[in-house]
C-alpha cells in the first residue's frame, strides 16, 4: 500500500530531537535551517511532537500531538502557532509544495 503522507520534518520536545527526511537533503541549507528553527521553536513554545508532512496531493499538513498525561502541552497554543506559521511562512510553504511536486513526485505539468 502506498504511503498516505511523507514527513518532511519534525521535532520532538520529549526527546529534544529534530528530524529531516533524507529525500529532502538537497534542499538549500538556508531552507533546511529555517525548517529546523520553525519545528524546534514550535515544540519549545507548546511542547509535544510537531510534524510537517506532505499529503498524497503534495500539500503540506501540520500535525501535533502530546504524550498521554502531558499536562504541559498547550493544545490551543499549538493551533494558534500553526496558523501563525501558515501566515508568516506562506511563501516558503508554497515553494516547498512546488519542490515536492517537481523533485520528489516527479510531476512535469504543474499549473501555478
Amino acid at each position: 500500500m502506498a504511503e498516505e503522507t511523507i514527513v518532511l520534518c519534525g521535532a520532538n520536545a520529549y526527546e529534544e530531537k529534530y528530524y529531516l527526511d533524507g529525500r529532502f537533503s538537497r534542499l538549500p541549507a538556508q531552507i533546511k535551517e529555517e525548517l529546523q528553527i520553525m519545528c524546534v521553536l514550535f515544540t519549545h513554545d507548546v511542547g509535544g511532537i510537531f510534524l510537517v508532512e506532505f499529503d498524497r496531493d503534495g500539500r503540506l499538513q501540520f500535525k501535533t500531538e502530546a504524550a498521554q498525561g502531558d499536562y504541559t502541552y498547550d493544545e490551543i497554543g499549538a493551533a494558534l502557532k500553526i496558523k501563525e506559521i501558515q501566515r508568516t511562512k506562506e511563501e516558503l510553504l508554497r515553494s516547498l509544495e512546488l519542490y515536492y511536486q517537481i523533485v520528489v513526485a516527479g510531476k512535469r505539468n504543474i499549473v501555478l
